[in-house]
């Protein structure tokens, strides 16, 4: 987040809490999700919570908005115990949340989705956008958003769709507000821009409760930190300036946790995937991969850095046999591939993580084994004649499940009931054990704690010294730069500009960052430093 580190948070208006929040206690079946939680929110704070996966914040912050009522606890808002039978008493009470994917409809203008839902209200009539016109400029003035009423969301930039949902909370007149990963999507200059904003927010009475896993922006926003581990507050940190990246992770998993990856120098090989001028229409019939080229070589990692939307799922689609291309040609070695199936793809030699875990990486009713042979539970010895070997699977999945540190209760668990971040592992040991000439790994660590992401990470570095040539896609920049021997920056379907990511020092690696994100919001330069 450029240099936002070195700035002081912001400061705590006043003393008295304007939540509390006691004893929290939910169950599921099987599961403690929330152990006797207690803390605090001030007035004018930013509080952010940190945990792995499956630690319990997506559970308490769903208590605090009403979605799940707590076992036992007492929540108090200034003072007074308060009980949510739904979402709408939360926002009723002036708690908002903005979640991670966001809640709008693109054909709509920002007024309209500011008062959906809501035209009743604030002495508004329905669809009064007059006057909700009106209001949604006096919010944007007052809190520094910068927003056109009458813009239809889906032309806005992602960082400009958050702002709406922002709005949109203080709209319903929120005094507290639940930001779940709000940086997930943007360039770092829009992350950047969402830190004035807080800071904006805070300085004007709001309090805000920030969930991420980002902890170069935990530093740079937060006042305080709670860090939960298996349901349970284990930490806290009461300074954030004495805190450290590497200080804040170990508190999260309980140890000394490698952030930034020792790859160790890349020794590149033979051109494996070469990608010329390839267009591919989406969804909606748009051209958005116009003619992207670049190439991958054995024993490499290159990195597609963008923000989401400018061609990376087409270029994906295409290379995996999901999507026909328009136009352009792809070789894996020597061989085009020309309209191949999925199973051809994947039978010529290609491996994949897919972006969506849940609804392309795994059949979620099936076993954690059945799911870890679905690319080639048809080749022994996973067959016999016309039979599944049932034992062969079952061996090979409780290796994988050793290996890759899969948690299930057995290799026979569903993988819809497994948390998400042993969801991503399932799908990364099946890709990852194959014997792959390329290896497409798309935001592969997304939503994971810091350490998921730092074995996927080793294990993707491993690929790369067994001689796979590797292709990242990733949103995350930091994740582009750890990661990656050369960088492409994909916008608007054509690749910018390809850089070679060396050693460097750290005022280096943030000039590089500033670059990268400059250049992923479309400002093209002469020349990029190498």
């Amino acid at each position: 987040m450029g240099n936002l580190n070195n700035q002081p948070a912001s400061q705590p208006e006043a003393t008295d809490p304007v939540l509390e929040v006691r004893n929290i206690n939910k169950n599921f079946p099987g599961v403690v999700a929330n152990d006797s939680i207690s803390f605090n929110l001030k007035k004018g704070e930013v509080l952010a919570f940190l945990g792995e996966n499956g630690a319990g914040k997506s559970t308490l912050m769903n208590i605090l908005y009403g979605l799940y009522q707590p076992d036992q606890g007492e929540i108090l808002l200034n003072g007074r115990s308060v009980h949510f039978n739904g979402p709408h008493d939360a926002i009723a009470a002036g708690i908002g949340m903005v979640h991670q994917h966001f809640m709008l409809v693109p054909t709509l203008t920002v007024a309209e989705n500011i008062i959906l839902g809501n035209e009743g209200s604030n002495g508004i009539a329905k669809l009064n956008l007059r006057q909700a016109n009106r209001r949604i400029r006096d919010l944007s003035r007052q809190y520094g958003l910068a927003l056109d009423p009458m813009a239809l969301v889906g032309d806005l930039s992602v960082g400009m769709q958050q702002r709406v949902e922002i709005v949109k909370a203080f709209f319903r007149n929120a005094n507290i507000l639940i930001l779940d990963e709000p940086t997930a999507v943007l360039t770092p200059q829009e992350a950047d821009e969402l830190v004035i904003i807080m800071r904006n927010l805070t300085a004007q009475g709001k309090s805000i409760i920030f969930i991420s896993h980002k902890l170069r922006e935990v530093l740079a926003i937060a006042d305080r930190v709670e860090v939960l581990r298996l349901g349970k507050i284990v930490g806290k940190v009461e300074d954030v300036s004495a805190a450290t990246e590497a200080s804040l992770a170990a508190l999260m998993v309980g140890r000394t946790v490698v952030l930034r990856v020792n790859k160790g120098e890349a020794h590149p090989k033979d051109v494996v995937l070469t990608v010329n001028n390839l267009r591919a229409l989406d969804d909606r019939g748009v051209m958005n991969l116009n003619g992207a080229t670049f190439q991958v070589r054995a024993g490499e990692v290159v990195g597609i850095a963008g923000v989401e939307g400018n061609g990376q799922t087409e270029l994906v689609e295409v290379m995996t046999g999901l999507r026909q291309a328009q136009g352009g040609e792809i070789f894996l070695e020597n061989k085009q591939l020309n309209g191949e199936t999925p199973r051809e793809c994947t039978e010529a030699g290609i491996g994949y993580v897919p972006q969506d875990r849940q609804r392309f990486g795994l059949v979620l009713g099936y076993g954690v084994d059945i799911n870890l042979v679905l690319s080639s539970y048809y080749r022994q010895p996973f067959t016999k004649g016309l039979m599944i070997n049932t034992k062969a699977i079952d061996r090979y999945a409780q290796g994988l499940v050793k290996k890759f540190d899969i948690r299930t209760p057995n290799v026979e668990t569903q993988a819809g009931k497994l948390s998400g971040g042993n969801q991503q592992k399932a799908v990364v040991a099946r890709e990852f054990s194959r014997d792959n000439k390329l290896l497409i790994a798309v935001q592969p660590t997304r939503g994971l704690d810091v350490g998921s992401i730092e074995f996927i990470h080793q294990n993707i570095i491993s690929q790369r010294d067994a001689g796979v040539a590797v292709l990242l896609v990733s949103s995350e920049l930091d994740e582009i730069m750890s990661l990656s021997d050369r960088i492409a920056v994909i916008y608007k379907g054509q690749i910018l500009a390809v850089v070679e990511n060396k050693a460097r020092t750290d005022e280096e690696y943030e000039a590089l960052r500033n670059e990268l994100g400059l250049l992923m919001a479309g400002a093209v330069k002469e020349a990029v430093a190498g």
